[in-house]
């Protein structure tokens, strides 16, 4: 058996100080076998939520951040960090200004990918797929939900634009504040974008940089998955 072939989960490695020798190192108790169930179901929406949960319960700060990559009319990339607010049955949903440089590449080229990181966890997602804008009464249900002084700042900023300083922003808060008062309406250059994906990848930490990974694709939007395990 050649040096490092698996035998009955155990590697075949050198023993350090016995070079001609050869003993067992055992890899065993490092497979699947412990987090099987972490993987487990036939929806990934639902695994993605499930794994969304949990970090809700265990990383300390933003667990719904995500890295969203784009691209913009160059194909030269761009990826900032913004926060996820929903997964629905087939769709992965975020909020943004239409008006940034965000939207801009995103309304371009209809494609994105983000990843979601847990340090806390070990684990990650990464999505892949096509976008469009939701700015019906989805958008106006959620910008309703958030505090007085963020739905007041989405108002003031112009985002992405340049800004010569704070005081200028701040100023704008204030006019905006005197103008729309304590029910401020969406604005409308303010809404969501549905990421519905073509492929998502679940990722999990193992000893010895030996993980777990499962992809599932399809070809098009509405077609059956493919579920794929894959080399770490």
């Amino acid at each position: 058996m050649p040096l490092g072939a698996l035998h009955q989960g155990r590697a075949l490695l050198p023993v350090a100080g016995s070079r001609p020798s050869v003993g067992f190192i055992s890899f065993q108790g490092m497979g699947m076998s412990e987090r099987s169930g972490i993987f487990a179901g036939t929806d990934p929406f639902e695994i993605a939520g499930r794994w969304l949960a949990e970090a809700k319960e265990n990383e300390p700060n933003d667990p719904d951040a995500i890295a969203l990559a784009t691209v913009d009319s160059d194909g030269m990339p761009n990826v900032r960090m913004v926060l996820l607010k929903e997964i629905e049955p087939a769709a992965f949903v975020f909020y943004t200004n239409y008006e940034s440089a965000k939207a801009a590449e995103l309304d371009g080229a209809g494609k994105a990918a983000f990843v979601m990181h847990w340090k806390s966890l070990r684990r990650q997602i990464r999505v892949r797929g096509t976008v469009t804008r939701e700015s019906g009464p989805q958008a106006d249900e959620y910008y309703a939900s958030r505090s007085l002084k963020s739905r007041l700042g989405a108002w003031a900023s112009k985002q992405s634009q340049p800004l010569s300083s704070r005081s200028v922003l701040m100023a704008e808060v204030a006019k905006v504040t005197a103008k729309l008062g304590p029910n401020p309406p969406r604005p409308p250059f303010w809404g969501g974008y549905r990421l519905v994906p073509t492929e998502i990848e679940f990722w999990a930490d193992g000893a010895f940089r030996l993980h777990d990974r499962f992809r599932w694709q399809r070809d098009q939007v509405g077609s059956d998955w493919q579920i794929q395990r894959l080399n770490p």
